[in-house]
């Protein structure tokens, strides 16, 4: 089964280099997606040379219409049987994904979450407010919905492309998570969850998430709970 690895990137000349390395060193039969949505910092230019490798393709977006879409852009062009996104930071470890992806082949599984709670080792850096919003939407996630997760906003969600295409994605900026998961859990699609490490970075560093994408994403959640 091949894996389709998106990566939406928006100013991220920093780091995309770095990731782009390690996920390619992945002993995984994939492909890579890069989706720029429309960087203004050099990103573009760096992502560039990668337009003729034989297991990338580079999409650009002609404005910055947010993660989201860049998400939606990837998903339309996969042709992997799964699906996962990979921020362009390094937040994530891409070493992970070997892990996540084994119940998926295995056929115990049409999505599992990378969960970075259920990791001990992992330690909160990236601010308290970033920490209680994440708590907030999982707990709302769960009252709503029902289900037994412990991080709705992971960013790790890997998905039989088939399915993920069937929830007729909506989102434009970083509502993704909370709409994949609202609409897995109407449609009784249990999701397994694996322990995952996390790196977090700040404001600072580049963290691009704030408070009204917070809401955006609580109001995604309910939204999706009455809405057909």
């Amino acid at each position: 089964m091949k894996l389709t690895i998106i990566i939406p990137v928006y100013n991220e000349r920093k780091t995309i280099g770095k990731i782009i390395a390690r996920v390619r060193e992945l002993p995984l039969d994939k492909e890579i997606i890069i989706v720029d949505d429309k960087s203004r910092d050099g990103t573009r230019e760096i992502i560039k040379k990668y337009g003729t490798a034989k297991d990338m393709r580079v999409f650009y977006h002609k404005k910055n219409l947010g993660k989201g879409s860049a998400v939606r852009t990837g998903l339309r062009r996969a042709r992997g049987d799964i699906v996962v996104v990979q921020d362009a930071d390094l937040e994530y470890d891409p070493q992970d994904l070997c892990k996540l992806i084994q119940p998926i082949k295995q056929g115990k599984a049409r999505a599992v979450y990378g969960s970075r709670r259920l990791n001990p080792e992992n330690v909160q850096h990236s601010g308290f407010l970033f920490y209680l919003g994440g708590n907030f939407l999982t707990y709302l996630a769960r009252w709503l919905y029902g289900i037994k997760i412990t991080d709705e906003s992971t960013c790790y969600k890997m998905i039989e492309t088939k399915l993920l295409r069937s929830l007729n994605l909506q989102c434009k900026r970083f509502e993704f998570c909370p709409e994949v998961t609202a609409k897995l859990a109407k449609r009784k699609i249990s999701i397994l969850e694996l322990p995952i490490s996390y790196r977090p970075r700040g404001k600072k560093e580049g963290k691009k998430i704030n408070w009204r994408d917070g809401l955006g994403c609580a109001w995604t959640l309910l939204k999706y709970r009455f809405k057909d």
